[in-house]
């Protein structure tokens, strides 16, 4: 009967929603929510991110990993972007400030069934850099938050 009860509970666990909540604005995000699903917008990220001179190094998202545990959670996808002609820049500033590379775009599914992509603005992620890199990094940061703008503006209009 323990068994039972057990299983029963996995159960019920398992199909209760995923959601924590929608992403929302805060200090030193870029938040753009879209009307695109999730599928949607990160192909139209993938996209954006190459037509803008950056490369996506890294990929993870917890979904599919827990699809197949028999979980369902709404979809999340964190792409690591940059290049090697930031990565040389930002170097020649500050060797700890490339630990924040690549920097990432979060794309996450919203509870109504389309999607949000958000990041943290560069000028935010070097910011704890910028006594060491100066006003070359600086100067990278913004050119990066121009950049990482265009490519959000454009992967939430683009049309898949």
């Amino acid at each position: 009967m323990k068994r039972i009860f057990l299983a029963f509970f996995a159960l019920i666990l398992a199909t209760l929603p995923g959601w924590a909540s929608d992403l929302n604005p805060r200090d030193g995000w870029a938040v753009h929510r879209t009307g695109k699903s999730y599928d949607a917008l990160v192909a139209d990220v993938k996209t954006a991110v190459k037509a803008n001179g950056l490369i996506a190094v890294t990929q993870a998202g917890p979904t599919k990993a827990a699809a197949a545990r028999g979980i369902a959670i709404p979809g999340n996808r964190v792409i690591g972007i940059f290049n090697n002609d930031f990565a040389v820049r930002v170097l020649e500033t500050s060797t700890a400030a490339m630990i924040e590379a690549p920097i990432r775009l979060y794309v996450t599914e919203n509870e109504d069934g389309t999607a949000t992509l958000s990041y943290k603005l560069p000028s935010h992620v070097f910011a704890p850099y910028m006594e060491e890199g100066g006003a070359v990094l600086e100067g990278i940061a913004q050119e990066l938050d121009k950049t990482f703008r265009v490519i959000a503006e454009t992967a939430a209009k683009q049309s898949h």
